[in-house]
C-alpha cells in the first residue's frame, strides 16, 4: 500500500477473526520479527511473539486495554526492554511501527493493547518471564470485515502551519515555500503519523540542507517513543520521493517562549 495512503487510512484493528494465522503467515510474521531484533542486536529492547492468544486475553480480560476492555485477538507481540534509555525509547518507537506496517502489508490487523492496570507480578505469571513488565502488547491477526455503512470517526490532526516552521521554531513557513523545496507532500503526509491520544507532539524546523525534529518536553517517555515513530514514517515518505539520507540523533533542550522542546535529531536532505 502506498505510505500515504497508509497514514492517512491508518486504524486500530478492534475485532480480529476468530482464527489462528496460517503457518505461512505466521512464518513471515516470524521472519519480520527476526529481522527487526536482527536489527536492534546491541540494543536494551527485544521484540517477543505471544502465540497464545486466547491465554493472554483470558487473563487480561477486565484489566487490559482501555478501561478494562480487552482486545481479543489470535497472537500478540510485546517489546522486552532490559532498560529505558532515552535512544531505545526513540528506536522502540520507530520499530514498532515498522512492524506494524509489515503486518499490514501481509494483510494482518493490529491494536496496542494498554497493560498499566496489570500489576507486575500477574504479567510474569501471563508471559512467564521475571524480566518483563510490559506497557503494552500488540494484538494482531485477520481482522472482521467492516460494515461499509458504519461511519467511523476521524480524529483531526493539527495543520501544517501548526506543526513546520522555518529556519526556528515559531518562525512560520507557507505550504508554497514548502512545495517550491520539495517537501510539500512529505510535510503534509507525517501529520498523520499516530500518537499517543493523537497528541501529535512533534515540531519540525525546515532548513536548507536538513528537516529538524522537536517534540514538546512534556510527555516524557511517550513523546520520545512519539519521537521514534514520526521519524519512522518521515523516513518513509521521503524515500517515496528520493529525498533525504536519513536520520542524525541529537538530544538536546531547547527553551521557546514558555515552552520546554527535545531536539531530537536532524534529517539530512
Amino acid at each position: 500500500m502506498n505510505m500515504m495512503n497508509f497514514l492517512k487510512t491508518r486504524k486500530s484493528t478492534r475485532e480480529f477473526k476468530k482464527k489462528a494465522i496460517t503457518e505461512a503467515d505466521l512464518t513471515k510474521v516470524e521472519s519480520l520479527i527476526g529481522s527487526i531484533n536482527e536489527e536492534l542486536s546491541g540494543i536494551n529492547m527485544k521484540v517477543k511473539l505471544y502465540e497464545y492468544g486466547q491465554h493472554i486475553y483470558d487473563s487480561l480480560k477486565g484489566l487490559g486495554g482501555y478501561a478494562g476492555v480487552m482486545i481479543e485477538s489470535p497472537h500478540y507481540i510485546a517489546f522486552d526492554f532490559s532498560a529505558k534509555d532515552e535512544k531505545t525509547l526513540l528506536l522502540s518507537g520507530y520499530n514498532m511501527e515498522k512492524l506494524v506496517t509489515g503486518l499490514n502489508n501481509m494483510g494482518l490487523g493490529t491494536c496496542w493493547v494498554s497493560l498499566n492496570g496489570v500489576d507486575k507480578e500477574r504479567k510474569t505469571v501471563i508471559f512467564g518471564d521475571t524480566s518483563s513488565d510490559y506497557e503494552a502488547i500488540l494484538a494482531f491477526g485477520y481482522p472482521k470485515p467492516k460494515n461499509p455503512f458504519i461511519h467511523e470517526p476521524f480524529s483531526e490532526r493539527l495543520g501544517v502551519e501548526e506543526l513546520v516552521f522555518k529556519e526556528k521554531l515559531g518562525e512560520p513557513i507557507t505550504m508554497d515555500e514548502l512545495e517550491m523545496r520539495g517537501l510539500g507532500d512529505l510535510l503534509f503526509y507525517i501529520r498523520f503519523a499516530p500518537s499517543r491520544f493523537n497528541r501529535q507532539p512533534w515540531r519540525f524546523v525546515v532548513h536548507d540542507t536538513q528537516i529538524d525534529l522537536f517534540v514538546v518536553e512534556e510527555g516524557g517517555d511517550n513523546n520520545l517513543m512519539d519521537a521514534g515513530i514520526v521519524m519512522y514514517y518521515c523516513e518513509e515518505l521521503a524515500k517515496l520521493q528520493g529525498i533525504g539520507t536519513g536520520w542524525e540523533i541529537n538530544l538536546d533542550d531547547v527553551e521557546i517562549e514558555v515552552k520546554k522542546y527535545r531536539h531530537i535529531g536532524s534529517f539530512k536532505l
